[in-house]
């Protein structure tokens, strides 16, 4: 299945199920055709090495990734402003976290070096990176929207 120009392929942050959705209806609150949850809630979706893949193979939209761990204090002094920028970012950016602790080789394949590592997806394709934490979720809007 392949999305025309006026739909595109969304991957639910639940269920992870590929879902066609129109690009018309992107604002008003889809939903997954098998789980019936809202596609968007305006939070980053937690990613394993399963999940991930998925993500960045089905979905036609930006995914921006925050790589982080639990022990790191600039990770958790980022959280609340990459929570807050999902809310900036939906649906034209879908904002997901990986632990690197739980997901090494997806950090490893990614030649994660530092965290929190912020990285751009678009197409399954990286375009974009930055390591280091960002103070506000307009800082993270900002830089996200300067790359796409």
């Amino acid at each position: 299945m392949t999305a025309t120009t006026d739909s595109v392929h969304i991957v639910c942050p639940h269920c992870h199920t590929t879902n066609r959705v129109r690009v018309a209806d992107m604002r008003s609150s889809p939903e997954c055709g098998q789980c019936h949850k809202n596609l968007f809630d305006g939070h980053p979706l937690a990613l394993d090495a399963t999940s991930f893949d998925r993500h960045m193979g089905r979905s036609q939209i930006p995914v921006l990734v925050d790589f982080w761990a639990p022990w790191c204090g600039p990770c958790r002094m980022m959280a609340p402003a990459y929570e807050q920028a999902a809310s900036l970012l939906e649906p034209q950016v879908r904002l997901a976290k990986l632990n690197t602790e739980d997901a090494q080789g997806i950090a490893a394949r990614f030649n994660i070096r530092s965290i929190p590592t912020l990285a751009l997806f678009v197409g399954g394709k990286e375009v974009a990176r930055q390591a280091g934490a960002f103070r506000t979720a307009q800082d993270i809007a900002d830089w996200t929207r300067s790359h796409l």
